[in-house]
């Protein structure tokens, strides 16, 4: 199992390239299932996540070709995806596949407006709460389908077809507006979305499924229209820059200090984190060429956030921000409001030296003069990186052990941190 060691205490200093974004790849690559055409996908990352849809694709009967550059020009710019169903040859998602990324459970959406019925597994627990799919068999529900639950699998039957209907969401959900852009793409008629989420691959997706010839409107807003379409074609798009590892990157180079252009990152898609992050004392310029954050001479200031959707914090950064909060100059409080358990990277950070407290839904975060070295282990994805930012300005050594939950997420981490002056390299194996 492989692990990152990083010494800490250098600043960052460079460019880093900023990959397309996980969370838009994954809801694209499963829009495939809606057309018996090509969906060619550029920009895409080399993510354990994305092998991992491929593959359960390719169960249903999707052909894929995956094109990337030659090695060692990889950092330079995402891979390209052909994805082709031209044949689905099995609507069953089975639990073996589901289990291991719960995103591929919305394969449910295109397979049954496509299909007419499908059977997919159930995907369920989670190391950051349980994400319940109710919403998203809501909306299959609201269209026309029948749902069953049996022995851990969701059974959804549309003979007829799907039929378009108002959708009302009771809490903003972006699996549930995902699943009601796919699904209703097919539908028969007009749907609206209320309370539709507004983050931006929801509005990547709707540009790419209007690519396919689908009549959306809206997206990005709390409503959304849709008016169903006969069938979709196949198209090219390209993903969008991934906000939440640009805000990482952004947060390290707050935690060092240095000055680091993110080439590619928009300032538009962090919203919230923007904000909170000139609060703590980083500089950032926004231009054509990406965003460039500098933290020269002042110290961190400390920071109050509390997790919202869009354009609110954004709860894949929490973590992140977590740690940089532990060098402020004082006391900083830090609410989810998203997930339940988003907490587990406290007991890790502390072990840097870190004060940490928590009280209830908040995070008490007293800051102090130096980290130090710790051997740590990653939880989840978004805290593992954490423990990586924390570990870059701790002193000495820090060993981060369980890092596949990094490759899920962050495209060539190590890389892009080293060559920007960071002292960190991949270990594989147990040696």
């Amino acid at each position: 199992m492989d692990r990152i060691r990083v010494v800490g205490g250098q600043p960052l200093h460079g460019i880093i390239r900023i990959s397309g974004a996980k969370n838009a790849a994954l809801p694209l690559m499963i829009a495939s299932l809606l057309t018996d055409e090509t969906l060619t996908l550029e920009n895409v990352p080399r993510l354990a996540d994305v092998n991992m849809l491929v593959r359960i694709l390719g169960n249903h009967g999707v052909d894929y070709t995956l094109k990337g550059k030659r090695p060692g020009e990889e950092l330079q710019s995402g891979q390209t995806v052909d994805l082709r169903a031209e044949h689905i040859v099995d609507t069953t998602a089975p639990y073996d596949l589901v289990s291991r990324m719960r995103a591929s459970f919305w394969v449910i959406a295109p397979l049954l407006a496509r299909m007419g019925a499908c059977k997919v597994s159930l995907p369920g627990g989670c190391a950051i709460g349980t994400r319940p799919v109710d919403f998203l068999l809501m909306v299959l529900e609201r269209l026309g389908a029948t749902i069953a639950i049996e022995n851990g699998y969701a059974i959804a039957k549309a003979p007829r077809g799907l039929r378009g209907a108002e959708i009302s969401f009771p809490k903003v959900t972006v699996g549930g507006t995902h699943t009601a852009l796919m699904a209703a793409a097919l539908a028969d008629g007009r749907t609206t979305v209320l309370n539709a989420a507004r983050e931006p691959e929801i509005v990547d997706l709707a540009d790419c499924l209007n690519k396919m010839g689908a009549r959306i409107t809206g997206a990005g807003t709390e409503t959304i229209e849709i008016d169903g379409v006969a069938k979709l074609h196949g198209a090219r798009h390209s993903v969008l820059p991934d906000r939440i590892e640009a805000g990482t990157y952004a947060m390290a180079v707050a935690m060092t200090g240095g000055d680091v252009m993110l080439e590619g990152a928009r300032a538009d898609l962090l919203s919230g984190a923007f904000e909170a992050l000139q609060q703590a004392g980083a500089r950032l310029d926004a231009s054509d060429e990406g965003l460039r954050v500098r933290r020269n001479g002042n110290g961190i200031s400390p920071v109050d956030i509390s997790t919202a959707p869009f354009p609110g914090f954004p709860t894949d950064l929490q973590a992140q921000f977590m740690a940089l909060m532990t060098r402020a100059s004082g006391a900083s409080r830090i609410t989810e409001t998203i997930f339940e358990n988003r907490f587990m990277h406290v007991g890790e950070l502390s072990r840097f030296g870190a004060k940490i407290r928590l009280d209830g839904d908040a995070a008490i975060v007293d800051g102090v003069p130096k980290l130090q070295g710790a051997p740590v282990m990653a939880t989840d994805l978004r805290a593992s990186v954490s423990l990586v930012i924390a570990a870059l300005a701790a002193e000495g050594e820090t060993m981060v052990n369980r890092v596949y939950h990094l490759d899920r997420g962050f495209e060539h981490l190590e890389h892009k941190l080293g060559q920007c002056g960071a002292v960190v390299e991949r270990i594989s194996g147990h040696g």
